[in-house]
C-alpha cells in the first residue's frame, strides 16, 4: 500500500532550504508561552524518586485521566491518554472501522489532510461532503451522502483550515445521522479553547454511543512537542481501543502527562483567554493586509488559520514555492485540503512575526 506523505513536510523543508529569510505560516505550532503551572511541574518531576521514570499506565496517568473525566462529565474508564489528537483520531476511526458497519468515512471538504490518509492507512474509503463558503457544514449534505456503507463521520470544530465553528444544532444533527446509519460521529476539537465565536458546542454534550470525541492539549496550552491528547470513547468501543493503543505505543510519555496534570489543576480561565485575544489581534492585523493586497479571505470563528485567494494566483504547490521564494512568506496550498479549496492559501496565525507577513503579501500582490 501506498501512503502519501501530507504537503506539510515538504513545504517546510522547502521553506528551510531557502536562500533568504521565509516567515513560517505552514504549522499549527503555538508561538505564545505554555501555563507556568507546567513549567514548574517539569521541574518538580526531575526530582521524583527513579520508578517515575518508567513506564506510565499504557492508556495514561489515572490522575490524568481522573481530570479530564471530571471535566468532560464522564467516566474515568471511558479516557485513553493518547500520543496527541493525531493518534486519537488514529484510534476513534479505527474502532468504527472495526465495527464492520461498512469502509466508508464521511468527511468534510476541505479538510485536513491527516484523515483521508488515516482512511487509506486503515483501510477505508473517503467520501468527501464540501462545506458552504463559510466552512460549515450542512448535515443535509452528509445525510444526502450517507449509507449503509458509512463507519465514520468524521468533523473538526473550531475548523482546520476554515476556521469554522459548529452550532450545536449542527453537533446534534450529526450524531443522530450517526445514530440512523450505526455509524460513529469521530469529533475532533482540538481547537476548542480557541473560539473566538461563543458558539462552539462539543458532541459530549449529546448523550449517544456514537460519538468519539478527541483532543489534545498541544494547542490549547501552547505544547504540540509534548504529545499529550486523548479520546474518550463510548464504554463498549473502549477496551479495543486501549489494545490497539498498547500494541502501537506501549505507552505515552510520563512526564509529559504529570506536566500536563499539574497545569491543568492550577492555570485559570485568564491564560486562555489571552491567547484568544492575542489570536483575535492578529486575525485583524493579517485581514486587514488582505484586504489592502485585494485579496478574499475566511474570517476564522475559531482556530488560528485564514484562507486567502488572491486574483490570477491559484493555490498549487508551486504558487506556494514561489511566495516563499519572492515574498518570504511560507503558507500552506489550497489543494492539499481538497479539490474545494484548490484556489486558495492558508496560513497559521501562530507567529510574532504576523503584521510582518502581512506586510509582505500586501506587497507583493500589489
Amino acid at each position: 500500500m501506498n501512503y502519501e506523505t501530507p504537503l506539510f513536510f515538504h513545504v517546510m523543508e522547502y521553506a528551510d532550504r531557502a536562500d533568504r529569510d521565509v516567515i513560517d505560516m505552514v504549522s499549527g505550532n503555538p508561538d505564545w508561552e505554555p501555563p507556568q503551572a507546567l513549567r514548574d511541574g517539569l521541574h518538580e518531576y526531575a526530582d521524583l524518586e527513579p520508578d517515575q521514570f518508567q513506564y506510565p499506565p499504557s492508556h495514561g496517568l489515572r490522575e490524568l485521566r481522573e481530570e479530564i473525566a471530571a471535566r468532560r462529565g464522564v467516566d474515568t474508564e471511558q479516557v485513553v491518554i493518547t500520543n496527541g489528537a493525531g493518534e486519537a483520531n488514529y484510534l476513534a476511526m479505527a474502532r468504527a472501522l472495526e465495527r464492520d458497519r461498512g469502509d466508508e468515512i464521511v468527511l468534510a471538504d476541505p479538510v485536513y489532510p491527516y484523515y483521508p490518509g488515516k482512511t487509506t492507512m486503515l483501510g477505508g474509503r473517503q467520501r468527501f461532503v464540501p462545506t458552504d463558503e463559510t466552512g460549515h457544514l450542512d448535515p443535509a449534505d452528509v445525510r444526502a451522502d450517507a449509507s449503509e456503507e458509512t463507519a465514520a463521520i468524521v468533523v473538526n470544530s473550531p475548523n482546520n483550515p476554515t476556521g469554522a465553528v459548529y452550532p450545536k444544532e449542527t453537533i446534534e444533527a450529526l450524531v443522530e445521522i450517526a445514530e440512523e446509519y450505526d455509524a460513529i460521529l469521530v469529533s475532533d476539537e482540538v481547537y476548542d479553547h480557541y473560539d473566538l465565536s461563543g458558539t462552539f458546542s462539543s458532541a459530549l454534550a449529546v448523550d449517544s454511543d456514537h460519538r468519539i470525541v478527541t483532543n489534545a492539549f498541544s494547542k490549547s496550552m501552547a505544547i504540540t512537542g509534548f504529545r499529550v491528547g486523548y479520546a474518550i470513547f463510548p464504554p463498549d468501543l473502549v477496551e479495543n481501543a486501549k489494545s490497539r493503543h498498547m500494541l502501537v505505543n506501549v505507552a505515552g510519555s510520563r512526564p509529559s502527562q504529570y506536566a500536563v496534570l499539574q497545569a491543568l489543576r492550577e492555570t485559570g480561565p485568564a491564560y486562555y483567554e489571552q491567547n484568544r485575544e492575542l489570536l483575535r489581534e492578529r486575525v485583524e492585523t493579517f485581514t486587514d493586509a488582505l484586504d489592502a493586497a485585494g485579496a478574499e479571505y475566511s474570517t476564522p470563528q475559531g482556530s488560528f488559520y485564514v484562507l486567502a485567494r488572491f486574483d490570477g494566483y491559484p493555490g498549487t504547490l508551486e504558487n506556494v514555492e514561489r511566495l516563499i521564494d519572492e515574498a518570504g512568506v511560507a503558507g500552506m496550498p489550497g489543494e492539499a485540503f481538497g479539490d474545494s479549496r484548490r484556489d486558495w492559501l492558508r496560513f497559521a496565525l501562530v507567529t510574532p512575526r504576523v503584521e510582518e507577513a502581512a506586510a509582505r503579501l500586501a506587497t507583493y500582490f500589489n
